[in-house]
């Protein structure tokens, strides 16, 4: 990576460095102080972004001018990041996750795989259909595609058990999401707690006489198509975190593969707030 092509990475370090402001830049006053959380945080991110291990990220620190524009005075050795990465808790990593409003949100989960299975474990799964994977549920902007929260589980999961730490203290006008989170205390929820308009799609045939919810048929009756399709834009997001980060995830244990998943969700959001502010300039000049 010469001179010439890390330009198209300075935006991102560069915003990745502002979002990081969220973070403390130290945990305690006896750190050495030779790297800060933001710097490390940074090349977390920054991993995700190139796809690449620990050291194969300081072979390309070393033969790149990455250092200099995130400050470091010398190159990190890849057990410094390892034991950062260990340490950092996810709670400290959705900081850099703040976007919390939006017009029309919308709601979905997918799938990770693990890559690094230890041999148990494949050997148990080849006597069985029975496969798991690590479980990313997003609540996204569906205009600007930005993801506004997240939940991360050992799947499989039924899916309205996240439906509510998706959408809670959002502030936005409909919510959308597919049958999977159709349930009267959802729509509930998302009209009486949120102020908003329902766009989940009902299941009909839990509609019947016995069936007093009257908002559930309110719901059905004044269901907007054209809003609820709106929720296709998350499957689109995922589409683009799993092309541009990988489908699979590295880390052995369930705490590492929930931050390397925060880090790709990071990476995402940061790329699209530089491709939104791109856009946005590019309009502004012309005539």
């Amino acid at each position: 990576m010469q001179k010439d092509k890390t330009s198209k990475y300075l935006n991102f370090i560069n915003q990745a460095l502002e979002l990081c402001k969220e973070v403390p830049k130290h945990f305690s006053k006896f750190s050495n102080k030779i790297f800060c959380n933001h710097q490390k945080i940074t090349l977390l991110v920054l991993k995700q972004k190139l796809r690449t291990t620990y050291r194969e990220l300081i072979e390309i620190l070393k033969i790149s001018d990455i250092p200099l524009l995130i400050g470091l005075t010398r190159i990190p050795h890849h057990t410094t990041l390892v034991k950062f990465a260990k340490k950092i808790k996810p709670s400290l990593l959705n900081l850099l996750l703040p976007h919390r409003e939006a017009n029309i949100t919308g709601i979905d989960g997918t799938g990770f795989e693990v890559e690094n299975k230890s041999m148990h474990y494949q050997i148990r799964t080849a006597r069985s259909t029975y496969r798991r994977y690590i479980k990313l549920g997003i609540s996204a902007d569906t205009s600007q595609q930005i993801i506004l929260r997240h939940t991360i589980n050992k799947g499989p999961r039924n899916d309205n058990r996240d439906f509510m730490p998706l959408v809670r203290d959002i502030k936005t006008n409909f919510v959308c999401a597919d049958k999977g989170y159709d349930a009267n205390k959802n729509h509930e929820f998302v009209e009486r707690n949120l102020n908003a308009k329902s766009c989940i799609k009902i299941k009909e045939k839990m509609i019947s006489k016995l069936s007093r919810g009257t908002l559930r048929k309110r719901v059905l009756k004044n269901f907007d198509e054209r809003t609820y399709h709106q929720r296709s834009k998350v499957e689109s997001i995922f589409s683009s975190i799993k092309r541009k980060y990988g489908s699979c995830l590295k880390a052995r244990n369930f705490s590492s593969q929930k931050k390397e998943v925060i880090c790709k969700l990071i990476a995402y959001n940061l790329d699209r707030i530089i491709k939104s502010f791109l856009i946005g300039f590019q309009q502004s000049r012309r005539p």
